[in-house]
């Protein structure tokens, strides 16, 4: 592997897949009989709030029963041992990066364990349910919280940040994404435009993976911990 400095690495649904957490949208594209933009838009959470955060309760249910799995725990690794700039950046609203032990990383469409308040613009951890109305603690208005996260139509966290550090990338790696949703499926083609190196690690081959210089398919928890040690063992 040629000499690297700065690595950026996108996580997608594959790599919490292995922990039992359900990717976003079902085989057959619904939730319960829902269509997911149902659920997971401005306009469905104007139309039916109710539903949206049953939808989200649920999630944040079931994620207390998850754990970090094989490639969650090499990631976090990696950070602590990486002696130069890196960077997680992970589609995935669950807390599981985290709870390996990662520390350089970002969630571009939010998180489960976070509320906005749409009365003050606050936006404070969240462990329990959203669906019984609760009132925000910071300015007290019931009612008006929603969950954190980036639905259909509104723009990824800390954009800014991400294209910067896909810009100043030796390497580039996508783990467990599809290469369908943008403008994370478009990551590949700035990091590369900037002289970057780019490998996938996917279950299948994504969308995309014609972009990539190299392949790997397989499961994220025999793969990530593997890459993991020849990263570390090169430096």
């Amino acid at each position: 592997m040629p000499e690297i400095t700065n690595i950026v690495i996108l996580t997608g649904a594959g790599i919490s897949a292995e922990s039992g957490l359900a990717t976003f949208r079902g085989p057959d594209g619904l939730w319960e009989g829902h269509r997911v933009e149902d659920v997971a838009t401005p306009e469905a959470f104007a139309r039916d709030p109710s539903l949206v955060q049953a939808f989200y309760d649920a999630r944040r249910a079931r994620l207390k029963s998850a754990e970090p799995n094989a490639a969650h725990r090499a990631l976090a690794r990696l950070d602590a041992e990486w002696p130069g700039e890196l960077l997680i950046v992970t589609q995935n609203v669950d807390d599981l990066h985290e709870r390996a032990g990662a520390r350089r990383m970002l969630h571009m469409h939010g998180e489960l364990k976070s509320a906005w308040c749409l009365g003050c613009d606050a936006r404070m951890r969240w462990e329990g349910d959203l669906g019984d109305h609760p009132a925000c603690p910071e300015c007290g208005a019931a009612g008006r919280l929603r969950p954190d996260i980036v639905w259909f139509g509104e723009m990824p966290y800390e954009m800014e940040r991400i294209d910067g550090a896909l810009m100043q990338s030796d390497l580039f790696v996508s783990i467990g994404t599809s290469g369908a949703v943008y403008p994370a499926a478009g990551f590949v083609q700035t990091a590369r435009h900037y002289g970057a190196r780019t490998l996938e690690m996917n279950l299948d081959p994504s969308l995309g993976s014609y972009h990539f210089h190299e392949s790997r398919i397989g499961r994220a928890g025999e793969l990530v911990p593997m890459w993991v040690e020849e990263v570390l063992g090169s430096s």
